[in-house]
């Protein structure tokens, strides 16, 4: 029954006693992320987001990796969608912007630095109810500049258009945090969410950029996107750049902002406080 209602109903499941290994591998997977949560073995990767025009680091984009003693390494991908089905993903999300804003705090005192630090924030995450106020809370407990955050939200996020969630953003922007719209144009929805919602950035998904060194579609496609962003005042960022060639058309089409493996891929924190160092003094 409940396998037939995570398919929307209207469908048959015939019993299988591996239902039975799934359900305990779900349910094992969900004490480790109480656990890791309780015992903060988490951790935040951070990946540099550079000004395409100068070449300087203009922030980075935080991460979260697991690696469980039993499990290993667990990509996000597959504990994320799983947070968010059993409940845990507000948690979660909350802990991941009190490390990053703890740590873009003390990079920008250290460094005298204006680092900005993006998080992505699930849209499970972003409908609760409190989500504004307890962001605040945190802003405020961590003593961040609310110009050093940047939150992330999906296209698909932006669907609906409610009213609710319009009013949120809102509180958002007056706060002085900054909000993108992550993985553009995957959302295959109308454009229109674009001039309702007060946002400043949209993130070209990499599935777009992997392509414009390779195919002429692809070229266009990135080149229509940004041209429709600067016509509405928005900046732009394109992920997974990793070639040479990806970061020059994109600087050809006035793109402000890139992340990728061409620049670096994302790093712990110990590594990250030498990518900063080596930007700041280049000739070391």
């Amino acid at each position: 029954m409940y396998e037939a209602k995570k398919k929307n109903g209207n469908v048959s499941i015939i019993y299988s006693a591996d239902l039975n290994g799934i359900n305990d591998s779900l349910l094992m997977l969900e004490t480790k992320l109480h656990h890791a949560l309780e015992n903060n073995t988490f951790e935040l990767h951070y990946q540099p987001k550079i000004t395409v025009e100068t070449g300087k680091m203009e922030g980075m984009e935080a991460l979260i990796r697991w690696t469980d003693e039993e499990l290993g390494f667990v990509p996000p991908d597959q504990f994320i969608p799983f947070a968010e089905e059993c409940g845990l993903i507000a948690d979660i999300g909350e802990w991941v912007l009190t490390k990053a804003a703890m740590q873009a705090k003390r990079w920008n005192d250290q460094y005298n630095t204006n680092l900005r630090v993006a998080v992505n924030i699930s849209p499970k995450h972003l409908a609760e109810q409190t989500f504004v106020e307890r962001l605040q809370k945190i802003i405020e407990e961590v003593a961040l500049d609310p110009n050093h955050l940047e939150i992330e939200i999906t296209e698909m996020s932006m669907m609906d258009q409610n009213s609710d969630l319009i009013h949120k953003i809102l509180k958002l922007k007056k706060m002085g945090i900054t909000i993108s719209i992550d993985d553009f144009g995957t959302g295959y929805s109308s454009l229109s969410y674009l001039k309702e919602f007060p946002i400043d950035a949209l993130k070209i998904d990499r599935s777009f950029i992997q392509n414009i060194s390779k195919e002429e579609t692809g070229v266009a496609m990135v080149e229509a996107i940004i041209k429709i962003a600067h016509a509405l005042n928005l900046a732009v960022v394109a992920e997974g750049v990793e070639e040479e060639r990806e970061l020059q058309i994109l600087k050809n089409y006035s793109c402000e902002y890139v992340q990728g493996y061409y620049f670096s891929k994302p790093l712990n924190v110990t590594d990250f406080i030498h990518h900063i160092e080596k930007s700041l003094h280049p000739q070391n």
